[in-house]
């Protein structure tokens, strides 16, 4: 399959390379980042052997697209996106946590809810409430940023602020940003028929000491998706909600023996297997933006990015 897992360009002024998870950030003369969205597919903080066609693409369009949308409220780094895998921004310091915001009671949050847990990163969760059941206000569950290779831990805020890891200054603003993007993307994906469930945001500051959004927003990898009509009723009736997110892998994973823990083997990804994540990160595109995908060229998408790129920081 022709897919990009793994790049190694030499742009004119690049100064260093991080390869993240998913994304490959290349440093140009401490000025710009250019960000390549790969098509390599994590869960459990565990980046799976074999890519997936169009996911880096979805990712980087999905994200372009709402920062577009929400830089009326929150500031971003995005300066432009060159090619459909690509998104070049200003040189920005990230903070080391991420901000978590959940309107809802799913993922991980109904996971530690499940084995008896009331209190998830320094907030109060009341008894009583079922999985996917909505939070009447929504709550924000901070994670450090863990290097490659380790896990995102849970952290709380009085213990961000204690171990001075954001200014209390600064983290109140991550809050207030938080909140705006995460009411600014309820108000989007409902007009589109979707709820959003909870989400991540990443921030950063720039050379001039500006908090701006960087990274992904409102994508699949960094969001939980319900579809609005009939979620009511399966709550109450206790059935699964219908879900536009990248669970549907994780949940593959965990009925396939393998929650990234020491000892466990990622199970076999076929053809078909990858071919129908593909369909499924596509079909959450056209859900979540709401128009029509265009698949890009994937002849040889290395030499595309590579001819896109430079011409860019040629002009």
């Amino acid at each position: 399959m022709n897919t990009i897992t793994t790049t190694n360009f030499n742009f004119p002024n690049q100064k260093s390379v991080y390869r993240g998870k998913v994304r490959e950030v290349y440093n140009i003369n401490d000025e710009l980042l250019v960000m390549v969205a790969t098509d390599r597919l994590s869960a459990f903080d565990v980046v799976l052997p074999k890519g997936i066609p169009y996911k880096g693409q979805i990712l980087n369009q999905i994200a372009t697209k709402f920062m577009e949308l929400t830089k009326d409220i929150v500031p971003n780094w995005l300066i432009a996106t060159p090619d459909p895998n690509v998104a070049v921004g200003h040189l920005c310091e990230p903070f080391k946590v991420e901000m978590v915001i959940r309107g809802y009671l799913s993922g991980h949050a109904a996971r530690e809810y499940s084995v008896g847990k009331r209190i998830i990163c320094g907030v109060s969760m009341a008894n009583g409430l079922k999985e996917n059941d909505k939070f009447p206000i929504p709550i924000i569950t901070p994670t450090t940023k863990a290097d490659n290779g380790s896990h995102d831990e849970d952290i709380s805020r009085e213990n961000i602020l204690a171990n001075n890891i954001v200014s209390e200054e600064d983290y109140l603003i991550l809050e207030k940003y938080t909140r705006d993007l995460y009411q600014r993307g309820t108000e989007i994906t409902a007009s589109r028929g979707l709820i959003l469930v909870d989400t991540k945001y990443e921030f950063g500051k720039t050379k001039d000491g500006k908090i701006v959004l960087i990274d992904e927003i409102h994508t699949p990898d960094s969001s939980r998706y319900f579809y609005a009509d009939g979620y009511q009723d399966r709550q109450n009736n206790n059935e699964d909600q219908k879900q536009l997110s990248k669970e549907f892998v994780r949940r593959w994973l965990i009925e396939n023996g393998f929650q990234g823990q020491e000892g466990q083997q990622i199970p076999d990804m076929t053809h078909e297997y990858i071919n129908s994540v593909s369909e499924r990160y596509i079909e959450l595109y056209e859900n979540i933006l709401d128009e029509k995908f265009v698949k890009a060229d994937l002849t040889n998408i290395n030499n595309r990015i590579n001819e896109n790129v430079l011409k860019y920081l040629n002009q």
